[in-house]
């Protein structure tokens, strides 16, 4: 949007609102010099939306708007306004800030392709997988997710998932303006709940799967929210893809306004994975399938895992659509990867080590589970659990690991304001309600040299929580910690 159609009237439509003013004609013919939502950014005449968050509401800050000269406020509160500030009443200001957003970027998704993703598990490394096979094509694909956003060279890390619909305007702008014609982004439930991907149609969106997750205080209230927050994709997309073996599909695709495909392992799938076969051999992990119905090739992918296969299927059924030819497709899934995500490090011709994400029980049990089906010589996981977090999640991962592995390493992780001792100790009472053997090494660095000096033919060793991280948080300070780099340092001293 040209700064001649930035006035109020010009971003407000299509808005539901109520104007609050004085002089009407005047006020929304005036040029709005900024859209704002952070109250410490406030600047004459700027349109200042008031976002009620956890701890903080927006709507406190009207006096300081009506000094600061900003030209209108945004509201969904009955709330008094100061005298010559002119307000929008509108039923919520989350959805008017992303409708604002679009607006004030000029409806950049409408010069991308734009694909959307939205699971418990899968999101990132299937927008990775997407990315790979769109960009293999020839396609300058953006990308926002939970690890970064990738706008050509740049890249920038995230703070979460689904960043405000602001930042998802500004990011599709900067990715048209950079010449991309195609974004694929992680679509999480909290994004949905909280409006920041309004404002546009998805061209495609998938559905990946659904267990109970982020449910809890300032999460979702029940499954029942957290499904329904998922759904919402199905209703802001032209066609859906999704995972037909998943119990819940039915559920999260009820009301939806688009298209349905499906894939999976059922024969009733729209595209289907046949003849699966997990590979494995020393200091690799993998899967190979048959892929039928919509598609017809054989494929084999650098990841291990039954999720690994869902996850390519349904990076492949969103890539037909763009034509791309299937030798391509293969090539680019076989080269796919993710930072952090079943991430495989070689450092011997005996054993097999990664680094994977896990770091709740329900996410290290999928892993562990998966792992297991390759029938290692000993499963090997390594862990740490956060501090300032909940205690009940060092208590299930100890258990998971206990029950799972067979040797469990505990270590560090981000003990924050803790004392990484006690985290042990509450991992250990876990462990404790299991038969599984245990070492305890609390310095994160010992502990994967520990690892790797200790590995036997044929062991699977995971080290667990960290992923794509490259710090520990300790006392509220970031040091610099990337496990890759622990990895390479410990090999250089053998």
């Amino acid at each position: 949007m040209t700064t001649q159609e930035r006035t109020l009237s010009k971003l407000a439509e299509g808005i539901e609102y109520t104007l609050l003013t004085q002089n009407p004609k005047e006020t929304l013919n005036q040029e709005i010099s900024a859209l704002v939502y952070d109250s410490r950014k406030i600047v004459p005449g700027c349109l200042f939306v008031c976002i009620k968050g956890a701890a903080f509401d927006g709507h406190t800050c009207i006096g300081q708007a009506a000094q600061s000269k900003a030209a209108a406020v945004v509201i969904e509160k009955d709330i008094e306004i100061p005298e010559g500030l002119t307000a929008l009443r509108v039923p919520d200001t989350r959805l008017a800030l992303a409708m604002l957003s679009a607006a004030w970027f000029g409806h950049p998704a409408r010069e991308l392709q734009t694909i959307g993703i939205t699971g418990t598990k899968g999101k990132t490394t299937t927008t990775y997988m997407i990315k790979s096979i769109l960009e293999n094509a020839g396609r300058k694909t953006g990308l926002i997710g939970t690890i970064e956003t990738v706008i050509g060279d740049k890249r920038i890390p995230s703070a979460n998932t689904t960043p405000e619909s602001y930042l998802v305007q500004q990011y599709f702008r900067e990715m048209a303006d950079a010449g991309c014609d195609t974004c694929v982004m992680e679509v999480s439930s909290q994004g949905l709940m909280m409006h920041r991907t309004a404002g546009f149609l998805f061209d495609i969106g998938i559905f990946t799967n659904i267990e109970p997750d982020h449910i809890g205080p300032n999460e979702h209230a029940s499954f029942e929210e957290y499904q329904a927050c998922k759904s919402m994709l199905f209703r802001q997309c032209k066609t859906g893809i999704i995972n037909a073996d998943d119990a819940h599909a039915k559920d999260v695709i009820k009301g939806h306004a688009c298209s349905i495909e499906t894939f999976g392992l059922s024969k009733d799938a729209d595209l289907r994975a046949e003849h699966l076969q997990f590979i494995h051999r020393p200091g690799y992990l993998g899967v190979a399938y048959r892929a039928e119905g919509l598609s017809s090739f054989d494929v084999e992918i650098d990841v291990p895992g039954k999720f690994s296969v869902y996850n390519s299927l349904s990076a492949i059924a969103v890539c037909r659509h763009f034509q791309i030819p299937e030798e391509i497709m293969k090539q680019a899934l076989k080269d796919a990867k993710v930072k952090g995500r079943i991430e495989m490090v070689k450092v011997s011709d005996e054993f097999t080590l990664m680094i994977d994400y896990a770091h709740n029980a329900m996410s290290l049990k999928s892993l562990l589970g998966t792992l297991r089906e390759y029938e290692p010589g000993r499963l090997v996981c390594l862990f740490g659990c956060g501090g300032n977090r909940s205690r009940l999640r060092r208590y299930e991962m100890g258990e998971v690991s206990g029950r799972l592995a067979d040797l469990t390493i505990i270590t560090s992780d981000n003990p924050r304001d803790e004392e990484p001792q006690a985290i042990i100790d509450d991992i250990k009472k876990g462990i404790a309600k299991t038969d599984g053997k245990y070492v305890e090494i609390a310095d994160r660095k010992e502990a994967i040299r520990y690892a790797i000096q200790n590995g036997r033919p044929g062991d699977v060793i995971v080290l667990a929580g960290k992923g794509h991280e490259d710090y520990q948080e300790i006392k509220g300070v970031k040091y610099p910690m990337d496990e890759r780099v622990l990895i390479a340092e410990i090999l250089g001293q053998k």
